[in-house]
């Protein structure tokens, strides 16, 4: 169905498809790779997996932690078999009280309330008030950064959807302040409502706030959502790189891409998934074969002809990045002002210019499981045999086609 502001029509879903009775090697993959970066004293997933870095690989930041703990249960509450000795409620108990203690974005909230939905769990009571105090303060709001309103959104959707009214009240609010604000003539998405930085946007500020209009207009039947999404997505698959490369950064303002580099692996094969999967829905031309297009890069149909994939670990590498920007964002950041001005940029670079992040985080396998864990019709990338490889011994040193990643 292609979505018109002025059709007048009644936007009926599809029904979902049956819940998989198995995990597909894809899933397993994800699952198997989370078991590496779980903290068992913290009871949670771990900031960062070092694959460069064999002897201590995990590296744990409490509040970001937190958020990607919240991410990858997200991910978990669409996959048909888990292991037995995750417990679901417990992890999200300890990890969600934790949001009133540690220095979280707001977005890790609506996460909590999102994941929360899905898996049908209570939020904690001090998470409830913070989160009130926040959505009934609208003069807070002009805080928000398009991450934590697309996922304050999304999580406030997802709860009404499963019969909590009581945080309906504050969708018609969020969604209009995210059309008056964050919504550009180009059709791309702003990545705050005020300021400099406004117009600077990433492929993620595009992701989350499409996911909320889609969220949003289906609940809602709110036609003019729907149309926001679509158009984004729209716009999405006219800048996908030649090789299925999502860019990174983009000028929100005139609909350009700024800069094709950090491309994550994560935008590949989990957030781009996430969202298209909303685009083929409802009828968005062109989005099953970007999604497929998209994640054989991960694949190695990608500039450096190399996988994203660890398979020894159950892993994968976190981006190709530009040399010598692997320590420094300010390159970048200059580039990304530079081109603005010079209305230039949005291009790939030579391989021999580029390298690869040797990490992954675990909210990139929490994507994957959210994405792929109900899908049973993209078999030709769910049960690739790049995901049936057996895994190697924990602690072993990462290898690609014999030699050390790198």
């Amino acid at each position: 169905m292609m979505i018109s502001p002025n059709s007048g029509v009644k936007f009926i879903v599809p029904a979902a498809a049956k819940a998989p009775l198995s995990n597909s090697p894809l899933v397993n993959y994800a699952l198997q790779g989370l078991e590496r970066c779980w903290l068992p004293a913290e009871r949670r997933w771990s900031h960062v997996y070092h694959l460069d870095r064999p002897a201590s690989p995990n590296e744990s930041l409490p509040h970001s932690d937190v958020f990607y703990t919240l991410n990858v249960l997200l991910g978990m509450s669409r996959v048909a078999k888990l292991p037995a000795d995750i417990d679901l409620p417990e992890i999200f108990y300890r990890n969600a009280m934790k949001l009133t203690a540690l220095p979280v974005r707001k977005y890790a909230f609506g996460m909590a309330l999102w994941a929360a939905a899905e898996l049908r769990l209570p939020i904690p009571e001090p998470v409830r008030r913070e989160l009130k105090a926040v959505l009934s303060d609208q003069s807070r709001w002009h805080a928000f950064r398009a991450q934590d309103l697309g996922m304050l959104l999304t999580g406030v959707i997802a709860q009404a959807r499963e019969g909590e009214k009581e945080w309906l009240c504050f969708a018609g609010p969020l969604y209009r302040f995210l059309k008056e604000r964050f919504h550009g003539d180009s059709g791309l998405f702003f990545d705050a409502p005020s300021g400099f930085r406004r117009r600077f946007a990433s492929f993620a500020t595009q992701t989350y706030l499409s996911i909320a209009c889609y969220q949003y207009g289906e609940f809602t039947g709110d036609a003019s959502a729907l149309v926001m999404a679509d158009t984004c997505v729209r716009d999405l698959i006219a800048l996908q790189g030649p090789q299925g490369e999502w860019p990174w950064f983009f000028d929100a303002t005139s609909g350009r891409i700024l800069d094709f580099y950090e491309i994550y692996s994560v935008h590949q094969y989990g957030m781009a998934p996430a969202l298209l999967e909303w685009a083929e829905r409802f009828g968005r031309r062109g989005a099953r074969e970007a999604l497929v297009k998209g994640f054989n890069w991960v694949l190695g149909q990608n500039r450096l002809g190399r996988t994203m994939l660890v398979p020894e670990l159950n892993l994968t590498i976190r981006s190709q990045v530009r040399k010598g920007e692997l320590t420094t964002k300010a390159p970048r950041v200059l580039r990304a002002i530079k081109n603005v001005w010079r209305e230039s940029g949005g291009e790939l670079i030579d391989r021999q210019n580029v390298g690869v992040r040797l990490e992954c985080r675990s909210y990139e396998l929490g994507w994957i499981l959210w994405s792929f864990g109900r899908r049973t019709d993209l078999q030709d990338l769910s049960h690739n045999v790049a995901f049936e490889q057996p895994a190697g011994p924990v602690g072993g040193v990462p290898q690609r086609n014999g030699s050390a990643l790198g």
